[in-house]
């Protein structure tokens, strides 16, 4: 398959985000009177949608009413981190050159967070990043993934088929995001979830740095 459309997850792929959302997410809980959960659960949610993963992380996960209220609280945090301007989300080693690299005219880039779009576009501004990417979607655009909706949506956008589109992430909600919209899953190993777990979940292929993706990337086209 030739990549057309080329489809990034944010946190944990491109950005290591880790260190805020945990600080945020431990706040909105203990603003909450509700036990704080520990870093690997709170890394392990980091992918679906904010009000999903915190009800992954309550003690009654049916408690709706309660997960937007602590998302409230959560977005609050946030956006006091963001104005302080001490809101750390560091590149990942690579991102910047193989953005720039794929970066060409016969191919789009997107991204397809669990972020909402206010958080993404402060993120893509801060790192100067936003002018390479033709559609972003974000959770405010369709529901959580693994659902496909947001990736069909940047398809529909680009005009580009499943099977020339391809998603990269670091977690099992990006493989069965792509598994279900028909497109490729490339899984990346610096993120929040184990590479077995990527693979067990329809990624084709796991890569160990930017450099690898994008020899990946170029034997697909080779492949045609």
């Amino acid at each position: 398959m030739t990549p057309r459309l080329i489809v990034f997850d944010f946190d944990g792929t491109l950005v290591d985000s880790q260190r805020v959302i945990i600080d945020c997410m431990s706040g909105a809980f203990a603003h909450h009177d509700l036990p704080v959960p520990t870093p690997d659960a709170i890394r392990r949610s980091v992918g679906l949608a904010l009000e999903y993963a915190i009800a992954s992380l309550l003690p009654d996960p049916d408690d709706r009413d309660l997960a937007v209220r602590v998302a409230g609280a959560y977005r609050e945090r946030a956006y006091a981190v963001r104005e302080s301007g001490s809101y750390d989300e560091p590149l990942f080693e690579g991102v910047r050159e193989t953005i720039a690299a794929l970066d060409q005219p016969e191919i789009w880039l997107g991204i397809a967070t669990g972020k909402n779009r206010r958080g993404l576009l402060h993120s893509l501004e801060v790192h100067g990043l936003h002018h390479h990417f033709t559609t972003l979607k974000t959770a405010d655009d369709g529901p959580s993934k693994p659902h496909p909706e947001i990736l069909q949506q940047a398809m529909d956008e680009t005009g580009v088929a499943p099977e020339n589109t391809v998603m990269i992430g670091d977690t099992t909600y990006d493989m069965l995001l792509a598994q279900n919209a028909g497109a490729q899953g490339i899984g990346v190993s610096w993120g929040y979830h184990g590479t077995e777990e990527l693979s067990a979940n329809g990624a084709s292929r796991i890569v160990q740095s930017f450099s690898e993706l994008l020899d990946a990337l170029s034997e697909s086209a080779r492949k045609e």
